[in-house]
C-alpha cells in the first residue's frame, strides 16, 4: 500500500470556500486590506490573480463565505473614507496657491 503525499503544509490555507471581496492593484494594497480585516477578526487571504482571471490582474483579498457580509462593509467603508481623504487633500492643495507666498523682501 502506498503513502499518500501531502502537498499542503501546516499553513497552507484552502480557499475553495473563500470568496473574493475585492482585488488588490499591489501586494502592499493587498496586505492593508488582509490586516484591516484581520484587525476585525475576519480571516483573510491574498491569492494572485492573473491577467485572464480579472481584466487587470492584481491581488485577490479572500475571505471565508460566512464572513463575507461583514468584509463588505469593512472594505467599502475604508474605500470611502480613503476617497474621502484624497479628496480632502486634494482640495487643500487647489486652495494653495504660490501667490499666497510671503516674499523675503522686508
Amino acid at each position: 500500500m502506498a503513502k499518500k503525499s501531502k502537498k499542503s503544509g501546516k499553513g497552507a490555507t484552502k480557499t475553495k470556500d473563500y470568496i473574493v471581496v475585492t482585488i488588490a492593484q499591489t501586494e502592499d494594497e493587498a496586505k492593508n486590506y488582509q490586516t484591516l480585516l484581520k484587525n476585525d477578526d475576519i480571516p483573510a487571504v491574498i491569492r494572485k490573480q492573473q491577467p485572464e482571471e480579472f481584466d487587470t490582474g492584481g491581488f485577490a483579498v479572500m475571505v471565508p463565505e460566512e464572513y463575507a457580509d461583514e468584509a463588505y462593509v469593512i472594505v467599502e467603508s475604508n474605500d470611502t473614507y480613503d476617497d474621502y481623504f484624497d479628496m480632502t487633500v486634494e482640495e487643500q492643495q487647489e486652495d494653495f496657491d504660490d501667490d499666497d507666498l510671503m516674499d523675503d523682501n522686508y
